[in-house]
């Protein structure tokens, strides 16, 4: 099989299993329930991925990499070197181009199944909050905006009374402005 097939059938697979996890729940997340949604044989299915930890491991590993990929590439193409990272953070949890409801089924399958699945992430956010604390701003400040970034998805993504469109948007503008403010 070459490399660009395999990719394609590899992430074919990590999608049915975002499927199942985000219409079914964690519980129902099997290789037999994956094979099944993404139309190959289980056989298939092991060739890609050996296991059900790997296959978790899989979906966050791709999810992260796309993330983290996205927000280096927006920093290094920023020309104000001063609040770089911090605006990078913002643009790309905001752009929506890594899905966030696969990245949430993938790390609701991995905290269930293995909670350790979730060290290549957290080493990663390790990495992406020093940048924003050397950010050439207060750090203090930065992290501020990182966290409630944070806290926007995590309200989207539990349905925790997260804010209307119009309320959002207001409040993005006043992150902008509050980094500004520092610069």
């Amino acid at each position: 099989m070459n490399t660009n097939k395999k990719e394609l059938k590899r992430e074919l697979i990590l999608k049915a299993a975002s499927l199942i996890v985000h219409e079914e729940g964690v519980e129902k997340l099997t290789l037999e329930a994956v094979a099944k949604k993404a139309g190959i044989s289980k056989g298939g299915l092991l060739y890609h991925f050996p296991n059900k930890d790997a296959l978790i491991l899989g979906m966050v590993e791709q999810l992260s990499t796309s993330f983290v990929t996205e927000f280096n590439e927006r920093a290094e193409n920023d020309m104000h070197s001063k609040g770089r990272w911090t605006r990078a953070y913002m643009n790309t949890s905001l752009s929506g181009n890594h899905g966030e409801n696969d990245l949430y089924t993938a790390l609701s399958a991995a905290h269930f199944t293995n909670p350790q699945m979730l060290k290549l992430l957290q080493d990663e956010y390790a990495d992406i909050q020093n940048k924003i604390e050397n950010d050439e701003l207060d750090p203090v400040r930065s992290t501020m905006v990182r966290l409630v970034i944070d806290g926007l998805w995590f309200a989207e993504m539990f349905g925790l009374a997260p804010p209307n469109e119009e309320l959002k948007q207001k409040m993005m503008e006043e992150l902008k402005t509050y980094i500004k403010e520092n610069e």
